[in-house]
């Protein structure tokens, strides 16, 4: 049996000159969406796009051994990969989420309680008690969502999974914001990974796409057989420029996070800002279960800017080289207003339980130079001053 190669080699390497016909480097894209059966009564090894496609097939398997799964499932979107997993919960089934996370995963959840498909219990996953009483209700799956979004906070995924292997439920961490560059949940214990393969992994911002990497071969099974009945399996050219942005991924991520760093040290110290959300700080209050189940501190940070809702207005109307837009994990950088973008559907009700401020703005930190980053940030908060 081979020997397991590093990740940055499976990242960069994996499926390079496998081409059975022509012996190219670069994987081609099978855009059939059928294929010829070589005989009566006997298929070959794909016959439908839906059920099955090389191109898809060779992402799968990559992110699977990104992240050291029995292997994976390429969807259309993060929020159908959060829907795939939810599959898995027998029907009116309990699970546990965090009440702080992403905008997005709140609506589904709530629809799916609202057509009976599972009870749900929102949690701070940081209340010791609360958690506990959750966990006594036999959960069937739990969600978790490390750092959350928008507000950063750590969840000890390793003390998650001991809680729920106790009252035999399952793990899924959603690893979008660090991907396996940063952050391998099954390595900590997980059952499940979730992507919305959109974000850094792709790392460009012209795909849309999902995954779900399962531990356990049953479940890979399971989940391929679920995604082909729903219909939700990605798109071959999807999953072909998705693995083409896979095979930057350590360096871009590299990067990002260098530059987050530097940004994060900025807006600490600057005097229109009432608090910073980062990870890599060790003023958070999570710094030290990051840095032990973490490579990295990523690139994705918040904050809270004095002056409320106008300066909010001022500073991102102003603000140079971020991007005001939704989405995040690309090579540009994004700035988003939580309150009125992605967390908006929640109601105001829900963001002021999980703690996310009309003052709060979420940075996603891209490439480009460190001193253009902070000057950009700083034409914003000269605005806000001057409003």
């Amino acid at each position: 049996m081979p020997k397991p190669r590093d990740p940055h080699t499976v990242a960069v390497a994996n499926g390079i000159a496998t081409d059975p016909a022509y012996r190219s480097v670069t994987p081609p894209i099978y855009l059939s969406s059928t294929f010829a059966f070589p005989a009566y009564e006997k298929a070959g090894p794909y016959d439908y796009t839906r059920t099955a496609n090389p191109s898809r097939d060779l992402l799968a398997d990559t992110l699977a051994k990104l992240e050291g799964g029995a292997g994976a499932v390429v969807v259309c979107s993060g929020m159908a990969a959060i829907d795939v997993v939810l599959s898995r919960a027998p029907r009116g089934g309990l699970v546990i989420a965090p009440h702080d996370c992403y905008g997005g995963t709140h609506r589904l959840l709530a629809a799916r309680v609202q057509c009976g498909q599972i009870e749900l219990a929102l949690v701070d996953f940081h209340d010791a008690q609360a958690l506990a009483a959750a966990m006594a209700r036999k959960p069937a799956l739990i969600l978790v969502e490390t750092p959350s979004n928008p507000l950063m906070r750590i969840t000890d995924v390793k003390a998650v999974v001991a809680a729920a292997k106790r009252v035999g439920a399952k793990v899924a961490v959603d690893n979008t914001f660090l991907s396996p560059a940063l952050q391998r949940p099954i390595q900590l214990g997980a059952d499940f990974v979730v992507h919305s393969t959109t974000k850094f992994l792709n790392g460009h911002s012209d795909v849309v796409g999902g995954a779900v990497i399962a531990a356990a071969k049953d479940d890979v099974e399971a989940l391929a057989d679920w995604v082909n009945t729903v219909g939700v399996t990605g798109a071959p050219f999807d999953s072909y420029m998705t693995l083409r942005g896979v095979r930057t991924l350590f360096a871009r991520v590299e990067r990002q996070q260098a530059n987050a760093g530097a940004v994060a040290a900025f807006l600490k110290a600057h005097r229109q800002v009432r608090a910073v959300y980062y990870p890599g700080l060790p003023s958070h209050p999570g710094h030290d279960i990051a840095k032990a189940q973490q490579a990295g501190f990523g690139a994705m940070l918040s904050f809270e800017i004095d002056g409320g809702t106008e300066a909010v207005r001022a500073f991102v109307e102003a603000v140079e080289v971020f991007t005001l837009a939704e989405s995040l994990g690309g090579v540009e950088s994004l700035i988003a207003h939580p309150a009125t973008m992605t967390h908006v559907k929640m109601g105001a009700e829900a963001r002021r339980v999980a703690g996310i401020d009309d003052s709060l703005l979420r940075l996603s930190v891209g490439m480009e130079a460190e001193a253009d980053l902070i000057a950009g940030l700083e034409a914003g908060f000269a605005a806000a001053r001057g409003r």
